[in-house]
């Protein structure tokens, strides 16, 4: 297998040669931004709202990328010339710099990484199991590396026999750690808006055009879990996959139901996937 190739501040190094320093406030203080997107057949998928995004968050937590969008997809376009990974999930990430006291920000570092990664549609008929858990991330509209609660969590996701966990503030649900959330109620897909990461995905499923089907955001409850008829999650790697059940519980008649089916093959649709 060839070496994989990973730029730092547009230049780029073997993955063994990669490397930051210590005194970087992502490693002291867990401070810095992400975003991720796929590729598909060397094409980046919606590569300008995550764009979008990244510029947003890093205006939000007071850094700067230093370079323009045009300067930003040329350093991409060089990573993946020269990683020859055609399907792939490729992040670039934005940290607070070295600093000398392991507090005070300075020059930004921004890593671009490229891993494999491959579509597998048999995901889909699988579903997952979420379990509820009481939590609201800090500034929920950044895609910030803090993922502490997260990965603290997955031993309790485990022992709830779950593939993943669903917070929710007060009873009033918000999103999965990587995912944004939905339901559907009869003719209406309803996901969270207070206090969420607007992901792209799901961006993209609120803009579909659906017979018969209204596409709503409209917080909704704990309790509300239970009545659903079917559920979901969305993300880049995801698309829409169906949930089964939550904290123990079916939902709908515990299969994946046909209006996230239909939401699913729209989205494949947009990204160029047969």
């Amino acid at each position: 297998m060839n070496n994989r190739y990973i730029s730092i501040n547009h230049q780029l190094y073997s993955e063994e040669d990669a490397k930051i320093s210590v005194s970087d406030l992502s490693i002291q203080r867990g401070f810095g931004i992400f975003d991720f997107l796929k590729t598909i057949n060397n094409k980046t998928i919606f590569l300008e709202e995550h764009f979008d995004r990244f510029y947003n968050s890093a205006k939000e937590m007071n850094l700067t990328v230093g370079v323009d969008r045009a300067v930003l997809k040329n350093s991409i376009d060089q990573l993946m010339k020269s990683n020859n990974l055609p399907n792939s999930g490729l992040k670039f990430i934005l940290t607070g710099g070295f600093s000398e006291d392991g507090y005070t920000m300075s020059q930004p570092n921004l890593i671009l990484t490229q891993v494999p990664f491959e579509i597998d549609k048999t995901s889909f008929d699988k579903g997952m199991r979420l379990v509820t858990y009481p939590h609201q991330r800090q500034l929920p509209t950044v895609k910030t590396i803090d993922y502490l609660q997260a990965i603290r969590l997955q031993s309790y996701i485990k022992e709830n026999l779950s593939d993943d966990v669903l917070y929710h503030h007060h009873g009033s649900i918000r999103e999965c750690p990587r995912a944004n959330f939905f339901i559907v109620k009869g003719n209406k897909v309803i996901t969270p808006k207070t206090d969420i990461l607007w992901g792209i995905t799901r961006s993209k499923i609120l803009g579909l055009k659906l017979e018969d089907i209204t596409l709503l955001e409209q917080d909704f409850n704990l309790s509300d879990l239970v009545k659903a008829d079917e559920a979901f999650i969305s993300s880049s790697t995801k698309n829409a996959l169906p949930i089964l059940a939550i904290d123990g519980k079916k939902i709908g008649d515990g299969k994946p139901g046909e209006i996230t089916r239909k939401i699913n093959e729209h989205l494949y649709q947009l990204i160029g996937i047969a």
